[in-house]
């Protein structure tokens, strides 16, 4: 297979229908972010001249996960948040599990000085940026990093703890002419309250009083993973005659997710794979991964997973790196991490990355807001 960075557009549903595929200009295969090095020389390469086409881009951006990765350095460290006028478009649709918000000033309120002023020292370290496209399509962009602060200012947890915290974040990302127009966030909330020290259910009637529930209501029909009293879509890979890493992700949320079939987990993931989920969770093989599906199963029975998008880095001669965004739907029918049974439909917003070689995830990260998920099942209307 050729060494590109390849996409399939949120146009299709997990069980396999028709797909649009884009491949990057040519002569953009090296732009990758495991070759960037030391931020020290990320910062040093600005202004160096472009590495790949950036029509409307900040003549300072070498390429798109140089944007990604200096953008935020610039508005987050170093302090500039005005340069969200730059970079973000006036009309900017952010997406999240706390409900949908539009324009650049609210980003710049709830995103970025709400939390700068709770946690002054954050230090947001880039983990990877995984992405495709074009400056003439647009880029779409998976930033996933980890923040580390600590809490002297004010949040909407409560008063200032002084305590230091450690979460993952996702950012998915449409990028056009140097504005982030659409944007997706996955933020590891509920670890945030619990290494500041707080009691989960006083958070949350707190955040009870200052939440428009109907702002985040989830209006969610039967889940549709099966029609009736039928058995859930097979997955038909593409490329029967050789391994393509779109089929392995697609077949393997298929069966994993749709058809219960745990016994496949071994297909799919390496013995020793680790897995780093919501909430700190640190699993490891292939018990890990089943006990932690079951547990999701066990509280969401009808339990679906939904792909928005899916693209990757890499080749097979190396290491592809994925992106996935992904929708859970279910209904909370059962006991379990969640607590006791509410019968609420849910939709849960979802970002998961692999590392994939020899034709095995040897890592996985999946991130979902669990503090959000706990919000929706006790108060939102």
């Amino acid at each position: 297979m050729a060494d590109t960075n390849q996409a399939t557009e949120a146009k299709e549903q997990s069980d396999g229908g028709p797909a649009t595929r884009a491949t990057n200009e040519a002569g953009a295969d090296g732009i990758d972010f495991t070759t960037k090095g030391d931020v020290i020389s990320v910062m040093a390469q600005a202004g160096t001249g472009r590495r790949q086409s950036l029509n409307g881009f900040a003549p300072d951006y070498t390429d798109i996960v140089d944007y990604i990765i200096r953008a935020t350095h610039k508005i987050w460290e170093e302090g500039g948040i005005g340069l969200l006028y730059d970079h973000y478009a006036h009309n900017t649709v952010t997406w999240s599990d706390w409900g949908t918000t539009y324009g650049r000033d609210r980003v710049m309120e709830r995103d970025v000085i709400d939390r700068l002023a709770g946690f002054p020292d954050q230090r947001s370290y880039a983990e990877d940026v995984v992405w495709t496209g074009n400056d003439v399509e647009g880029f779409r962009t998976c930033h996933r990093s980890m923040v580390i602060a600590h809490n002297t200012g004010y949040t909407k947890y409560g008063p200032p703890t002084g305590r230091r915290i450690q979460r993952r974040s996702f950012a998915n990302c449409v990028v056009r002419e140097n504005r982030v127009v659409e944007e997706w966030l996955i933020q590891d909330e509920l670890t945030v309250v619990r290494q500041l020290g707080l009691n989960v259910d006083d958070v949350l009637r707190e955040l009870a009083n200052q939440l428009d529930a109907s702002t985040v209501q989830d209006i969610v029909g039967e889940v549709p993973r099966v029609a009736g009293q039928t058995t859930p879509a097979a997955y038909i890979p593409r490329h029967s005659d050789r391994f393509d890493v779109e089929d392995f992700v697609r077949q393997g949320i298929n069966e994993i997710w749709h058809w219960r079939l745990l016994n496949k987990i071994p297909t799919y993931y390496a013995a020793n794979c680790p897995v780093h989920g919501p909430s700190n969770r640190e699993l490891y093989g292939h018990g890990d991964i089943r006990a932690f599906v079951l547990a999701l199963l066990q509280a969401f029975p009808d339990a679906m997973v939904e792909i928005d998008d899916l693209y990757w880095n890499g080749s097979e001669r190396g290491c592809y790196r994925t992106a996935v965004r992904w929708t859970l739907l279910g209904t909370h029918r059962g006991y379990g991490i969640f607590g006791r049974p509410t019968g609420k439909p849910i939709r849960i917003m979802g970002t998961t990355e692999h590392h994939i070689k020899d034709g095995k995830i040897l890592e996985e990260w999946t991130l979902f807001n669990e503090l959000a998920l706990l919000w929706k099942l006790r108060y939102a209307a």
